[in-house]
């Protein structure tokens, strides 16, 4: 009966970090083109200023930050399997379960615990870069406890797939690694050259 009510929050958990990855994804670009644009106005009129620089840092750190949660979600986070990729599916869903339960969620309170202080500070005091023409710093303070807010509420989506997974409500492919193989990614050039 719970299952039938955990099953859609975790969707709509993993729909909203998707989303939000999404999003966050255009601040590549953005950086990529603040970059270009700074060095060629540093080069061609030897101007330049920190607040160029410090966007390109906060613009990366927003991906990195926001888009971690959705990192978790497509199972693509750093991890050895030497050993437990030789376990069946069920037992690597429970140890998941575990490393959830006492490593991921505990870690990530603790951080937005004390992150949320850290950047309320920053915030209330209008804090600005120590750097001559710098930026605020408040927006990248705030990362930390938005983008561990995010990771928590997809660890509990994480939780939600394994515990369906080993109740027989859902199958592995819903929480498996998503990525492409090497062998895919080799074909897919194939395929693109043989187009091209």
């Amino acid at each position: 009966m719970l299952m039938s009510l955990f099953i859609p929050l975790s969707r709509a958990i993993d729909t909203l970090n998707e989303k939000i990855a999404n999003a966050v994804s255009w601040a590549l670009l953005a950086a990529v083109l603040i970059c270009a644009g700074n060095a060629l106005i540093r080069y061609t009129f030897n101007i330049s200023s920190n607040a160029w620089l410090e966007i390109q840092w906060y613009l990366y750190g927003a991906m990195f930050m926001l888009a971690s949660a959705y990192t978790l979600k497509r199972d693509e986070h750093v991890r050895i399997d030497v050993i437990v990729g030789r376990f069946s599916r069920r037992t690597q869903a429970w140890i998941e379960l575990f490393g959830f339960l006492l490593f991921l969620m505990p870690v990530c309170l603790l951080i937005l615990w004390y992150g949320i202080p850290f950047a309320r500070i920053s915030i209330v005091s209008g804090e600005m870069s120590s750097n001559a023409g710098g930026l605020i710093v408040w927006p990248a303070k705030l990362l930390i406890p938005v983008a561990f807010a995010l990771i928590i509420l997809q660890g509990l989506s994480e939780i939600i797939k394994r515990i369906a997974f080993l109740a027989g409500r859902i199958d592995a492919s819903s929480f498996t690694k998503q990525a492409t193989t090497p062998q895919d990614e080799i074909d897919a050039i194939k395929a693109a050259n043989n187009l091209g």
